[in-house]
C-alpha cells in the first residue's frame, strides 16, 4: 500500500497533518542556519566513529561485581553482552551496561559482571577479533542503564574539503554558546525509518496499514521514502505486497523472527489485528517509544524556528541538567536574574513532552502547542496508555529537555592512508545523539549516519 507522503489518515479516515509522519530529524530547522555545511560523510569505516562512555563514578576495587573496560568494533550490545556472558559462564542478565553503543563504530564502556566470591584474575583471558578488555576491578553494584554521565566522540567526516575546518571551528563555537538541539537521531525510528509511523498506526488502531508499513517493500509518508530492495527482506516484502501471504512467511529470514509470526498468522487467516498481537511486545513498545520520540522532535524544530531553544517563557518545565530535577516557569522566576544566568551556563534548559501517562503538562501557550501537535497526529495520551496497557508494555512518559551543552569540543583537519578528513571531537550528557551536532555542521543527509535498509533494530547509535 503507497501513502500520499503530503497526507495520511488516523484510524477513523480523519485526513491529518502534513509532515505527521516526519522524523522531524532531516527537517528540523537549524540551531546554526548562518553556517554553511560542510557536506562529506560519516561512517566509511567503524574507526571513524570513536563513542567513549564517560563514567558516572570509579570502580571501588571490591564486591561481587567485575567491572570491564571494554572496546568493541563492529558489534551491537546485545551481541557484546552475549560473547562476554559466554565468556564468564553467565546467564546474559548477569551482565550490566550503562547505555547501548553503536555497532558500526569502535566504542568503548564499562560493563559488570555478577560473579559472587571471585576476581578478574579467577578468569581466562577474553580472546576475541572484535572485544577487547582495557582494564578490570571491582564493585558492589550491577551497572544500570543511565549510571554515566555521558559520552566522548571523536568523529571522522571524508569526501571533505579539510580547509573547511575553519567553517566547523565557526559551528562548533555558535553550538557551544547556544546549545545543542537535542533531537533524537534517525537511528532512533528503526532501520526503515518508519517506526514512529508504525506507532502511530498502532496507537489510532489501523492494524492494516501498520502491517504494510511493517511487512511490505514501500515505506511511504516519509521525508526519504523508498523501497528497500537491496535489504535481506527484499524478496518476502514483495510477496507480501502480492498477496502472497504464506511465500512471504517461508522467504522471511529467520532472524527476523517478528515479521515471520505475524505473516503465518495471516496466512492462517488472522485478521490484522490479531497478526499484530502475535508480535513481541518489545517491538510494540519500540514503536510507541518512536512516536513519543517523533512528537519530542518537532516540538524542538518548532521551538528552533521560534528562537525557544535556548529560552524559557511563563509555562514552561524547566530540568536541572545536573539531576534531572523540574521546576515550573512562572513570571518570577524569570523575573530572577539568576535564571538566565543559570540557562547560560547550561545548568538548566527548557523541556518538551514525551507523551505517556506520567508527563507533566506544561502551562499556557507552551503547553497548549504541545498538546496541538499530538493531537495533529490524531492521538492523545489516552490513547497512548489503553495501548500500552492493551499489548502488556510499559510507557510511562516523561519530559525531556530540548537543548544540552556541547562539551569540551576539539577542531581538526588532516589526511591519512585513508585521504583527507576533518576530525570533531566532544563530550554530549547521556542521552544525547551525536548526529544532531554532526547535522549541524555538516548539513546533509549523511550526516544522520543511517541509511535505510542497513540496519536491524536494536543496533543502537550514538546514544547512551
Amino acid at each position: 500500500m503507497i501513502i500520499d507522503p503530503e497526507q495520511s489518515r488516523s484510524g477513523d479516515g480523519a485526513i491529518m497533518a502534513p509532515g505527521t509522519d516526519s522524523t522531524h530529524f532531516f527537517s528540523a530547522p537549524f540551531a546554526t542556519p548562518e553556517i554553511p555545511g560542510v557536506g562529506g560523510v560519516i561512517k566509511q569505516r567503524n574507526e571513524d566513529f570513536l563513542v567513549e562512555e564517560v563514567a558516572q563514578y570509579p570502580p571501588c576495587g571490591e564486591g561481587e561485581h567485575v567491572y570491564l573496560f571494554v572496546e568493541k568494533n563492529g558489534l551491537s550490545t546485545s551481541e557484546m553482552v552475549e560473547i562476554i556472558a559466554r565468556h564468564f559462564g553467565v546467564d546474559d542478565y548477569a551482565v550490566g551496561y550503562a547505555g547501548m553503543k553503536d555497532k558500526y563504530a569502535l566504542t568503548r564502556q564499562v560493563v559488570s559482571v555478577h560473579v559472587p566470591g571471585k576476581r578478574p584474575e579467577d578468569f581466562s583471558s577474553l580472546r576475541h577479533d572484535q572485544v577487547g578488555i582495557l582494564w578490570t576491578d571491582l564493585h558492589t553494584n550491577k551497572l544500570r542503564l543511565g549510571h554515566l554521565r555521558g559520552n566522548r566522540f571523536s568523529i571522522r567526516i571524508r569526501e571533505v574539503d579539510p580547509l573547511r575546518v575553519v567553517d566547523v571551528h565557526r559551528c562548533i563555537g555558535l553550538l557551544a554558546k547556544r546549545g545543542v538541539p537535542n533531537l533524537f537521531g534517525a537511528q532512533r525510528f528503526g532501520y526503515r525509518l518508519n517506526n514512529h509511523v508504525l506507532g502511530r498506526y498502532l496507537l489510532t488502531r489501523d492494524f492494516e496499514r501498520l502491517l504494510d508499513g511493517y511487512l511490505g517493500a514501500e515505506r511511504a509518508g516519509l521525508e526519504h521514502p523508498r523501497r528497500d530492495g537491496n535489504e535481506e527482506a527484499g524478496e518476502a516484502r514483495r510477496l507480501y505486497d502480492a498477496g502472497d501471504l504464506k511465500g512471504a512467511a517461508d522467504a522471511m529470514p529467520r532472524h527476523m523472527r517478528n515479521e515471520r509470526d505475524a505473516l503465518r498468522a495471516l496466512s492462517k487467516g488472522a485478521s490484522p489485528e490479531e497478526a499484530v498481537r502475535s508480535i513481541h511486545p518489545v517491538q510494540i513498545r519500540f514503536w510507541i517509544s518512536a512516536f513519543q520520540s517523533a512528537i519530542f522532535n518537532q516540538l524542538v524544530s518548532e521551538r528552533i524556528s521560534d528562537g525557544l531553544l535556548g529560552t524559557l517563557v511563563p509555562g514552561d518545565i524547566a530540568i536541572k541538567m545536573t539531576n534531572g530535577a523540574m521546576f515550573d516557569v512562572d513570571e518570577e522566576t524569570l523575573a530572577d536574574p539568576v535564571t538566565q544566568e543559570r540557562l547560560e551556563r547550561f545548568e538548566i534548559a527548557p523541556t518538551g513532552a514525551l507523551w505517556g501517562p506520567r508527563t507533566k503538562a506544561a502551562r499556557g501557550e507552551i503547553g497548549a502547542r504541545e498538546r496541538q501537535v499530538l493531537a495533529r497526529a490524531g492521538t492523545n495520551v489516552a490513547a497512548i496508555e489503553g495501548t500500552a496497557d492493551e499489548f502488556g508494555v510499559s510507557v510511562l512518559g516523561t519530559r525531556r529537555a530540548v537543548r544540552v551543552p556541547l562539551i569540551d569540543p576539539e577542531v581538526e583537519g588532516g589526511v591519512d592512508e585513508h585521504g583527507s578528513y576533518i576530525r570533531i571531537a566532544f563530550e554530549l550528557p547521556s542521552g544525547c545523539f551525536a548526529t544532531s551536532v554532526m547535522r549541524e555542521i555538516m548539513k546533509n543527509a549523511a550526516s544522520a549516519g543511517h541509511q535505510a535498509g542497513a540496519r536491524r533494530d536494536g543496533d543502537v547509535d550514538v546514544e547512551a
